[in-house]
């Protein structure tokens, strides 16, 4: 049977599969194991497990529980509503004021957990009713916070990044310098879209008005923003330093948050249980993803796949740019239908050989690829920044309005996307300077 036929028949079986309901890890690993029996017997089990455990013996990985127990401990800490007041402070009041002021809160989120979900969530229940009670429009207000939350696909420490980094076997450090210059400019072309909309149509931002927190003195809205440049450069500082790797730095920022959660009198036992059991379970749930990609992607590079279809891609009479915008289109129609860190463990290791074979910087493609997940993380029908925040939303903001909501940031996510594609140095000028 040829290869060709053996392809469309591990799609097919995997759409099925997830038609039924079967959740992608297990349907991943069903064929996977099935591929594996048809070609090699029972032996072709050792392949599967060598493969998977090449893997999750990979160092790096262990940043992930790290930052995601980080950002569980930063979330109970209350440290998004200090950030959100000094803002409201130090911020000032103009068209769109508030909005602007959730996405630079947005960004100290990003730069401190890498956890899209936390963030949105986070953001959801502090600045959405903030917007909603002063009168922004609803429309606006929400696809601001779906879309700022979503920056900590790029901006460092970004999980994105690390599995990409893990997957394509490209300096997670580099990566993640890289990913601030795209993740800034997504941000500031947010908050020029909000002036300029609020500018035409004021009726879209009513003025503010200022209530207890918004009078503090200056000097005690900047004292808010201590905690977070604390646990912001106890991460990133011990990296660019070259004082930890990305693991260490990740248990570093880890016992940061926990000294700013004690400081605040919010670390508790009941709190850092909690922590740990919402840890183990998004972990687990990861463990699971990896554990059926890596396999199918494992078995299928064993009988030629990968070859076959990296073969499909150099052989088009395209221009590389074109070929890299269809690998974009790829991902962004598997995107419809599964989860990120499958797509990225399914794709990567086709795509990235193919890229660097173009003689392009696979870092620059890795932020491409992060950008590509950024809009897969607003788009419908999947959409799980549309999930995240309709599970803590008001009861009148319906699943439908948050997708009708997002469609002007995904646009403006696909013109950042085709910046960078067009434009390399965004991404790639940062980490020459600093790290070459």
């Amino acid at each position: 049977m040829s290869i060709a036929i053996v392809t469309l028949l591990i799609v097919g079986a995997l759409l099925v599969l997830m038609l039924l309901g079967t959740p992608l890890g297990v349907a991943t690993l069903l064929v996977s194991v099935a591929t594996s029996l048809i070609y090699f017997g029972v032996p072709g089990l050792f392949l599967i497990s060598s493969n998977v455990f090449h893997v999750l013996e990979n160092y790096s990985l262990v940043a992930v529980p790290l930052f995601v127990f980080m950002a569980g401990i930063l979330e109970r800490s209350g440290i998004a509503e200090d950030l959100f007041d000094a803002m409201a402070t130090l911020g000032g009041n103009f068209p769109g004021s508030l909005g602007i002021q959730t996405c630079v809160v947005a960004v100290f989120l990003a730069a401190m957990s890498g956890i899209m979900g936390g963030e949105i969530v986070m953001l959801g229940m502090i600045a959405l009713p903030q917007m909603f009670r002063l009168g922004y429009d609803r429309k606006m207000s929400i696809g601001i916070i779906c879309a700022a939350g979503a920056l900590a696909t790029l901006i460092p420490p970004s999980i994105v990044m690390i599995i990409y980094g893990v997957t394509a076997n490209v300096s997670i450090s580099d990566l993640f310098v890289a990913g601030i210059g795209p993740g800034l400019l997504l941000a500031g072309i947010y908050m020029i879209y909000i002036y300029t909309r609020c500018r035409i149509n004021p009726a879209m931002a009513p003025a503010v008005v200022h209530d207890a927190a918004d009078t503090a003195p200056r000097g005690r809205a900047m004292r808010k923003l201590i905690a977070p440049f604390f646990v912001i450069g106890s991460v990133m500082g011990t990296i660019y330093s070259g004082i930890a790797s990305v693991t260490e730095a990740a248990a570093i920022g880890a016992c940061a948050a926990a000294v700013v959660a004690a400081m605040r009198k919010r670390l508790s036992y009941r709190m850092v249980r909690d922590v740990f059991r919402q840890t183990v379970l998004t972990v687990g749930s990861v463990i699971w993803l990896v554990l059926g990609a890596v396999s199918l992607v494992g078995i299928y590079n064993i009988i030629g796949g990968s070859r076959f279809l990296q073969g499909i891609l150099t052989g088009l009479d395209w221009h590389p740019i074109l070929i890299i915008m269809l690998m974009m289109a790829i991902v962004f129609l598997l995107g419809t239908f599964m989860e990120w860190i499958a797509i990225v463990f399914i794709t990567v290791p086709i795509f990235a050989p193919v890229v660097a074979s173009f003689g392009y910087d696979p870092v620059w493609f890795g932020v491409l690829f992060a950008m590509n997940i950024q809009i897969y993380y607003l788009s419908p029908p999947f959409g799980p920044a549309c999930f995240f925040l309709k599970s803590v939303a008001p009861p009148d903001v319906t699943l439908q309005e948050i997708f009708a909501s997002v469609w002007p940031f995904v646009l403006m996510q696909i013109g950042g996307l085709l910046l960078v594609l067009f434009i390399p140095q965004i991404a790639t000028t940062l980490p020459e300077l600093l790290l070459k």
